[in-house]
């Protein structure tokens, strides 16, 4: 797990419309960087459903939000355009951002071993250091917990 105050690695990813989106794209003075394993099942739809429901206060806070799995740009736009999601979602199909983000790796799923994506979030200042860091999110609660922290480093 990447630490606060470590840089964050750089990246380009295809979002759901199949568009280059980039880590430094935004203007946001926050960016939530989430890692999520599977579009559409339960627990990664409660996490992005929880950013959906609280995303006036990211914007009036002036965070963005990236979420990055490694389904196919097809799946992530079905699974916006099926929950409204207002966010980025971006394809990371060979786990290469997610590795690089000490977020990707051998799991084991009902004896089933196999690679794929873990659920950390990282939340990314201004000049791309890596300003809170999450390691095996609970999707409950989560934005919610995320602006309350992100409100914290500003007092």
């Amino acid at each position: 797990m990447l630490d606060s105050g470590e840089d964050a690695p750089t990246f380009t990813l295809e979002n759901q419309h199949g568009e280059p989106v980039s880590l430094g794209d935004t203007d946001a003075s926050y960016t939530v960087v989430y890692f999520y394993p599977r579009a559409d099942t339960p627990g990664c739809t409660t996490e992005a459903c929880g950013f959906r429901d609280e995303w006036d206060a990211f914007e009036a806070a002036g965070v963005a939000v990236l979420g990055i799995s490694d389904d196919p740009v097809e799946d992530l736009a079905d699974f916006a355009a099926k929950h409204d999601l207002p966010f980025e979602l971006l394809s990371d199909p060979d786990g290469e951002v997610a590795s690089a983000y000490d977020s990707y790796g051998e799991k084991d799923m009902f004896g089933n071993v196999f690679d794929g994506v873990f659920r950390n979030t990282y939340v990314v200042d201004a000049e791309g250091t890596i300003a809170l860091a999450y390691e095996g999110v609970s999707p409950e609660g989560h934005a919610d917990r995320i602006l309350e922290d992100v409100a914290a480093l500003g007092e």
